[in-house]
């Protein structure tokens, strides 16, 4: 099997994993900030024995600055896991999935504040198809499939958790000499230590059930699927791993609908649609008229 055919499995089994956590987290019944903390620890006993068998952990492997920016990182990503976790509960795991995958538009909002990037015109038209998708989404209303709850506040909290993704990606552009895997370690160990406080006192789970979903979330859905994607970003073009990180919505909303029998309405499909077509665009770099087949010029005669 070649370097790329390897790379494209990894990928997709990543993306596989990660479009079930939203069941994972629903059928486990805890408080989200128990899900995140469980996540956590036992996402750091799988990278912890990955990072030193790499050598990561030796001493000067990581400077100073470095694990500073790595601990804002994963201050980020929990605040990104708790805010979509919560999200599910409000909007459906499919709508806050969808909403989520705003986060490109995000990141790369931040990148002309903060980096000085340029922006272009096709990444505002981009932006625009994604908010016109957002607002298709928005103006369904709580009656179109919601869970329960708030579905505006559901809708908001995605939008949340997109930003702290956003910002996470920002400052691991500030890492690109730091091995992933231990960027990765660190933030569960910053994700296991914030989060100790608030569950060390609290009713933690009892029976099998429970403690085996925890443990997958950690394990699988963590500290494997992280290996996974690390794995196959090294061996893959960047356009080709943005292609194939399109699989985790999809894979979310159909095991919603499968697991919870939560459908999208129409002007919730067009919605989300819409917002993972502009994410792909951008991401990619498609130009309009390759992603829009009626904008294409006809051939001359």
């Amino acid at each position: 099997m070649d370097n790329k055919t390897r790379g494209m499995l990894e990928m997709v089994a990543a993306m596989v994993i990660s479009g079930t956590i939203g069941w994972l987290v629903v059928v486990s019944g805890r408080p989200v900030t128990q899900v995140v903390f469980w996540r956590c620890a036992f996402g750091a006993l799988v990278l912890l024995p990955v990072c030193a068998a790499r050598g990561y952990l030796r001493p000067g492997r990581i400077g100073r600055r470095q694990i500073l920016l790595a601990v804002a990182g994963g201050i980020a990503i929990v605040a990104n896991w708790l805010l979509l976790f919560s999200a599910y509960s409000g909007a459906s795991i499919s709508i806050a999935t969808a909403v989520y995958n705003t986060q490109p538009f995000m990141l790369v909002g931040l990148g002309a504040l903060f980096l000085g990037e340029r922006l272009t015109l096709p990444k505002l038209a981009w932006l625009a198809l994604a908010f016109g998708g957002m607002l298709l989404i928005v103006r369904a209303g709580p009656e179109s499939g919601a869970m329960g709850g708030s579905y505006l506040v559901g809708i908001l909290l995605a939008l949340g958790a997109a930003f702290c993704y956003a910002l996470a990606a920002l400052i691991a552009k500030k890492l690109k000499d730091t091995p992933p895997h231990l960027i990765a370690l660190i933030h569960v160990v910053v994700g296991t230590v914030l989060l100790l406080p608030m569950n060390i006192d609290a009713q933690w789970p009892s029976g099998t059930a429970p403690w085996a979903t925890l443990a997958t979330l950690g394990v699988v859905h963590t500290g494997l699927m992280y290996i996974l994607l690390y794995g196959a970003i090294q061996k893959l073009p960047t356009h080709l791993t943005g292609a194939l990180s399109f699989i985790y919505p999809i894979v979310a909303i159909l095991v919603d609908r499968l697991a919870f029998g939560h459908h999208l309405y129409p002007s919730q499909i067009a919605g989300a649609t819409l917002i993972l077509l502009a994410a792909a665009g951008m991401t990619m770099g498609w130009s309009w008229r390759k992603a829009l087949p009626w904008s294409a010029r006809k051939p001359s005669a």
